[in-house]
């Protein structure tokens, strides 16, 4: 069974940075994709990035691409995702999720795609 426990999530002003992380145990994290998931209140949890097995290949939303990257250390388990120039919009719970489903060295960029899933951290983004 694998678990994902997120941390680092917190307050910060507009135009801030955050770096969150995601610590994986109980699994083989170097063979899966990983995502960085976030859902604000009222809203349908939505996909903020995701990288393949290795971390040659990631992928960004559109909304935050160019502000947020996501990256891993396969040595320690961890797969992180730092936001810059945050916006009041970016304010929500962000999940850490893992992804067995995908073929090859690849990015996932589904929720059914995704079969493990941390627990989330709140990051607030004041004006």
């Amino acid at each position: 069974q694998v678990r994902l426990v997120e941390s680092g999530g917190g307050l910060v002003q507009a135009g801030g940075s955050l770096r969150v992380s995601c610590a994986a145990s109980g699994g083989t994290f170097s063979s899966y994709a990983m995502g960085w998931f976030r859902q604000a209140p009222g809203k349908e949890r939505e996909i903020v990035g995701s990288i393949s097995w290795s971390g040659a290949s990631t992928y960004h939303a559109d909304s935050v691409k160019g502000r947020f990257t996501i990256s891993r250390v396969r040595t320690k388990n961890t797969v992180y995702l730092q936001m810059n120039n945050l916006k009041p919009e970016d304010t929500a719970v962000y999940y850490c999720a893992a992804s067995m489903a995908v073929a090859g060295d690849t990015t996932a960029h589904l929720l059914y795609q995704y079969d493990y899933w941390g627990q989330g951290t709140q990051v607030t983004v004041s004006s």
